[in-house]
């Protein structure tokens, strides 16, 4: 979730039982990987498996690349990536599982994102979102309360 603008901040909610939580403390960031409908099946997948009991990136073939700026390698094929660097809130970690981290880059096409807004432009990947049970919404329509 966006949280701040200057300087770019994020918030997430990290289980404290995960090996994710154990690597975000551990390194004190984390990459935001944004997917599309195309890699909904393997973000699924990512979300069900345990780092602690398989190699995800291996037995899902994950292809990634080098961050710019942090240790975590970043998703092929998403529609948007964030680095983060984590702003220590014990508090809020310990007792909500909640991080707030400080973005400190930032890439997407510029042909779906500018100016601070994501584009809906005819038949560009959108990002997707997670429900519950296997179920994903797909970024829909922009439209402007003026408009209505």
């Amino acid at each position: 979730m966006p949280l701040d603008f200057d300087p770019p901040k994020v918030t997430v909610v990290i289980d404290k039982h995960t090996l994710t939580r154990e690597l975000v403390e551990a390194s004190g960031e984390f990459a935001v990987n944004i997917p599309a409908r195309g890699l909904a099946a393997m973000t699924e997948s990512v979300g069900n498996l345990s780092g602690r009991d398989v190699d995800k990136f291996a037995d899902l073939k994950l292809t990634t690349f080098t961050a710019e700026k942090i240790g975590a390698p970043l998703l092929e094929g998403c529609v948007g990536w964030l680095e983060c660097k984590v702003i220590e809130e014990r508090h809020n970690q310990d007792k909500y599982d909640l991080f707030i981290a400080e973005v400190i880059a930032a890439w997407a096409d510029l042909r779906d994102f500018s100016n601070g807004r994501w584009h809906f432009e005819p038949g560009r990947a959108r990002s997707i979102h997670y429900v519950a049970g296997g179920t994903f919404f797909e970024t829909g329509e922009a439209f402007n309360v003026k408009d209505l």
